[in-house]
């Protein structure tokens, strides 16, 4: 996402380096036409591929080499260094690859191959077909999940009707980015779409902006808000999650926000123009972003939360305290240990007694599945719609993915429910190989970032519970890990610029869970 016009780093790649640099397994960045490249020599093959990460542009150079593949050091996209592929979200977009010789003592990038128009056009080229043809594929939820499962069938070399049921007018958009530098202002809102509507009539993608209101698997019918039918050969649940809104008096809710939608965004901001002081009700990531970016802008946030430490039930009292201390760094004043009891006209009640002036609220205590759909359907549920390893539900041929699916965790063998970004893009290309007759287990590591101010948290594993939560490093200082551990195993860990340690560990949990 986001860009610029900056001048290109490294040697001109036209005019090639000393083929002495470039020893096996080193890599070196340079530029081609204006384009940064990097340049490799693997198992004694040179390789060149785009030198930045297609998803927010992160330096390849500084991530993780792994086989043929490299990790992004910022979000953790991998990338395959022969194809250029997008193997792993949160990119979608593959880098672009080069040619590049070695002759006379130099290495020098000789021309830039063309890149398929489309997916199946990709497909085609690797030699892709499916193992099984459903006449149909509808994917319900144009999210993370929906997008990245209707993108899979295409790479995968599925040709049949694609359709994706969002009852949301916007085209399936950047979440992350909401709370974070759009909400900011730092953003513009050409960077929140994932793909250009153009995209999707290209690779032969239908949205029908409709509800879906009742799911019929016996008759593999699928009935829309209106009542229009879409029947298919193979569904994939992917209605996401809703945020919670406390039930709590008020004198008016026209005040109060959630924040899950680019229209939720777009809500807060013009809330935010003409406000002076906000009170976030949560001092959940969501609740902690909207409260820097909020800042950001120059208003008074107040944050209440019944938690004495943020966050430190996911990342622990450690580097609860650090954000906490951060962001009062920053201005926020916090109201920990407290809830809300009443809403005013223009004022939030504690429940300690204590009045809070604000001019709009915004609540950030959590999100729930939403199970409606599922749940009339008849599936099995559980916290969560059940599904097994390839995420398949009860049902024959509907899978779920996303928030709302609770599968088989192949590090701890309980079964779990993961509400992140990159998961669900990762869940939903699963179902769609699965859909289309891959039985690989889905076994990637659940991986999250969270941003405050201009410090990220990273996460990778999932630890529901732990024995110990052990810091190592400095939080102040911007360099720490913190691994959270049971019986000795390491489940989950969470760093502060400690990028090429969280890549190989997520490597190594890989690793694990497929031996």
């Amino acid at each position: 996402m986001g860009g610029g016009n900056e001048t290109p780093s490294g040697p001109d790649l036209a005019k090639g380096v000393e083929a002495a640099e470039l020893g096996e397994g080193d890599a070196r960045v340079g530029h081609y036409e204006g384009e940064p490249v990097l340049v490799l020599r693997r198992a004694g093959e040179l390789l060149a591929v785009g030198a930045k990460c297609t998803h927010y542009g992160g330096p390849l150079a500084e991530g993780v080499f792994s086989e043929d593949t490299v990790r992004c050091p910022w979000h953790h996209a991998c990338f395959d260094l022969r194809t250029g592929e997008a193997l792993h979200a949160p990119a979608l977009s593959d880098l672009a690859t080069y040619e590049v010789e070695e002759r006379g003592g130099r290495i020098r990038v000789v021309g830039k191959r063309a890149a398929p128009e489309t997916h199946l056009e990709g497909a085609r080229q690797r030699g892709r077909s499916p193992k099984r043809t459903p006449s149909s594929v509808v994917i319900v939820g144009g999210g993370a999940a929906g997008n990245a499962a209707a993108e899979t069938l295409r790479r995968e070399g599925y040709e049949g009707p694609v359709t994706i049921v969002e009852a949301d007018a916007d085209e399936p958009c950047d979440r992350p980015n909401l709370s974070k530098d759009y909400l900011q202002g730092t953003a513009p809102e050409e960077w929140i779409p994932l793909r250009p509507a153009s995209f999707f009539e290209e690779n032969g993608i239908t949205f029908r902006r409709a509800r879906a209101t009742a799911l019929d698997p016996t008759k593999q019918l699928l009935t829309l808000e209106g009542g229009a039918t879409l029947t298919y050969g193979a569904l994939i649940l992917a209605t996401g999650a809703e945020p919670v809104r406390l039930r709590l008096p008020s004198a008016t809710a026209a005040r109060v926000y959630t924040l899950r939608s680019l229209a939720d965004s777009r809500a807060i901001i013009a809330a935010a123009e003409k406000a002076k002081r906000v009170v976030v009700i949560g001092a959940s990531f969501i609740g902690l972003e909207v409260a820097a970016s909020l800042r950001h802008r120059g208003l008074e946030v107040h944050v209440v939360a019944p938690d004495e430490i943020p966050l430190a039930r996911v990342m622990g009292p450690d580097l609860g305290r650090f954000v906490r201390s951060l962001h009062e760094e920053h201005g926020v004043q916090f109201h920990l240990g407290r809830t809300v009891r009443t809403i005013e006209k223009e004022a939030v009640l504690l429940d300690d007694g204590r009045r809070l002036n604000a001019d709009f609220i915004v609540m950030g205590v959590g999100v729930r599945p939403r199970l409606d759909l599922a749940h009339g359907a008849g599936l099995d549920i559980d916290d969560g719609v059940l599904v097994d390893e390839t995420l398949r539900t009860s049902a024959e041929d509907v899978w779920a993915a996303g928030d709302i699916a609770r599968f088989p965790d192949p590090r701890t063998g309980e079964r779990i429910r993961i509400e992140h970004w990159a998961v669900a893009e990762r869940m939903g290309a699963a179902a769609a190989r699965a859909v289309l007759g891959d039985t690989r287990p889905f076994d990637a590591v659940p991986f999250f970032w969270s941003q405050h101010y201009d410090t990220a948290i990273a996460y990778v594993g999932h630890a529901r519970q732990w024995d110990e939560a052990t810091l190592e490093g400095d939080p102040a200082a911007r360099d720490c890990a913190v691994r959270f551990t049971k019986n000795g195993e390491l489940l989950a860990l969470a760093t502060i610029f400690r990028d090429e340690l969280s890549l190989s560990t997520e490597i190594e949990m890989e690793g694990a869970a497929r031996t």
